[in-house]
């Protein structure tokens, strides 16, 4: 004797079909809960028509000290007489030996406050924040003119660093400046170029001013970019070459859960519809 089953009838079908309606319905809450993935990797977005800064405005081509930066102050008098004596080759052992010592007792490092001063031996509180290098120099050199007979000061800034983010994943990266006036194409260069996926016509300077943060973009796919390139970046500039979006890789893992939700509703459905009383 063998079994025989029915077809559901229309009441049972239509309420099954109503129960499947909120399996589908939680499904694709679940998916929009889980969100499109596709420029999520994208930083520092700026919409249409955002205000850049203007690349005429950004003032001088020399390296500007800055808060936190980390001096080495170097002080001799009598113009530096026996610093060049020294570089010269001089045979007065006595003299080198002077020398010697001097270098080691200045040849200190001293942090610039977030306030922008310097705090130094005998002339104390000095403010440097804004100031080239040479500016910086020429400033100490007067102020230590009442303890030393014609000072000479040489000041270096060593901890100078920018972050570079070159358009690739996983790329990016903290750069120390060695020279003082860096350009951002030496940056490019030191980071080993831009990544496969960059945009070179969207490449953004962001950078920390007293009325809070400027953004700067150039276009650098084209060699007019090349005088744009030049210019010196500064101690925490943010250097961000903007990815091209991979639409088809993006789209489609995006589009798998989709996938694998479909696939489940499917299943779900023909289950449902066809399974007897």
């Amino acid at each position: 004797m063998y079994a025989s089953f029915s077809r559901p009838s229309q009441s049972v079908r239509a309420g099954r079909l109503l129960g499947t309606q909120h399996i589908v319905m939680f499904l694709m809450a679940g998916l929009l809960l889980s969100g499109c993935t596709i420029n999520r990797d994208i930083m520092f977005k700026t919409g249409d028509g955002y205000d850049f800064a203007s690349l005429d405005d950004i003032g001088s081509s020399e390296y500007r000290i800055a808060p936190n930066d980390l001096i080495t102050f170097q002080l001799f008098s009598n113009e530096g007489e026996r610093l060049n004596q020294m570089t010269a080759g001089s045979t007065d052992m006595n003299r080198m030996q002077n020398q010697n010592m001097l270098n080691r007792q200045n040849q200190l490092s001293y942090l610039v406050r977030q306030d922008g001063v310097l705090e130094l031996p005998e002339v104390g509180n000095i403010r440097l924040e804004g100031l080239t290098i040479e500016e910086a120099e020429d400033l100490l050199e007067e102020a230590y003119s009442s303890y030393y007979n014609r000072p000479y000061v040489v000041v270096r800034v060593t901890n100078k660093r920018v972050l570079m983010f070159p358009g690739e994943s996983g790329s990016a990266m903290v750069i120390t400046l060695e020279n003082m006036n860096t350009s951002l194409l030496e940056v490019m260069a030191l980071a080993g170029g831009i990544g496969s996926r960059a945009n070179a016509s969207k490449v953004k300077l962001i950078r920390r001013t007293e009325e809070g943060n400027k953004v700067y973009q150039m276009d650098l796919s084209t060699v007019e970019g090349l005088s744009d390139a030049q210019l010196v970046v500064q101690a925490n500039d943010i250097i961000y070459v903007e990815p091209l979006p991979q639409l088809a890789r993006e789209l489609t893992e995006s589009l798998s859960p989709l996938t694998a939700l479909l696939s489940t509703f499917t299943f779900l459905y023909a289950f449902i519809i066809n399974s007897p009383n």
